[in-house]
């Protein structure tokens, strides 16, 4: 089996592969930066354990990490727990897909395991909305290339921040009121932190859409997929969406893997 993970800033993501490419499970756990390489492996194999898995059922392993201390640790868990190398995912590799930005090496891993993911199973032009610590906007162009998009806070940070600032302005879930027009504190810090939110997803994926039609004739609308925790949620408020697909970035990862293996196939005959 493969494992893909993905490690947030604030929860780490896991998926176990089959043999053919298949989500056998998916998980989630907390990212904590303290964690060394044998807390994660004390971590990993209760997960399985839980799951009624053994680690030795794992082959392969690739990671996708956003906080540099973390990748380290979990390359040296894996190096112990699997006797193996993982895949650490970077721009700087060929990762199947085309980077069009000046200085492709800024781009996140996710971003890239997203847009792969993304091109692979709606085709292009796509745009992904990943709502994480930060909200995402990955997008491919008509040529399946990956240009870039937005990144702004995420809907808990924000809402922490207002929280934590705004001293009447306690806590609140963050779910959609039944209307914009709050009548209450708790309906309007909704109102303004989760429609908010996808009142600013609209603009912008908006924006975007326009931008890729303006690049020439007869380019189609771009597909418009949400994922990660809050998609869900957001997509109560709005109709932008396409598709959910909360699997994206694992799979993404996966597709990065098995190109790896190919070009490496490749070169040996």
């Amino acid at each position: 089996m493969f494992l893909s993970v993905d490690v947030g800033n604030t929860q780490t993501t896991l998926g176990l592969f089959d043999a053919d490419g298949n989500v056998v499970r998916q998980w989630r756990m907390a990212t904590d930066r303290t964690d060394t390489s044998d807390q994660l492996h004390e971590r990993l194999f209760g997960y399985f354990q839980m799951l009624g898995f053994n680690l030795a059922v794992v082959d392969y392993v690739a990671i996708a990490s956003v906080v540099p201390i973390l990748a380290q640790s979990w390359q040296r868990m894996v190096r112990t727990a699997f006797g193996s190398e993982p895949l650490m995912i970077d721009a700087t590799r060929d990762c199947g897909i085309t980077i069009n930005m000046p200085d492709p090496r800024q781009v996140g891993a996710d971003r890239i395991a997203n847009a792969l993911a993304a091109k692979a199973t709606y085709g292009a032009p796509v745009i992904v909305v990943d709502f994480g610590t930060a909200t995402n906007i990955d997008v491919v162009d008509a040529a399946g290339t990956f240009r870039g998009g937005a990144i702004m806070p995420g809907l808990l940070l924000s809402a922490n921040a207002l929280f934590s600032r705004a001293a009447k302005l306690s806590s609140v879930p963050l779910v959609v009121p039944p209307h914009a027009l709050g009548d209450s504190t708790e309906t309007a810090v909704q109102s303004g932190v989760v429609i908010g939110a996808a009142t600013q997803i609209e603009g912008l994926v908006e924006r975007i859409q326009r931008e890729l039609a303006a690049e020439g004739e007869n380019v189609p609308r771009a597909t418009v997929v949400g994922t990660g925790g809050y998609s869900e949620t957001i997509a109560q408020a709005t109709d932008i969406f396409d598709a959910l697909d909360p699997d994206i970035t694992i799979r993404g990862i996966y597709q990065i893997y098995r190109h790896a293996v190919e070009k490496h196939a490749a070169r040996a005959e």
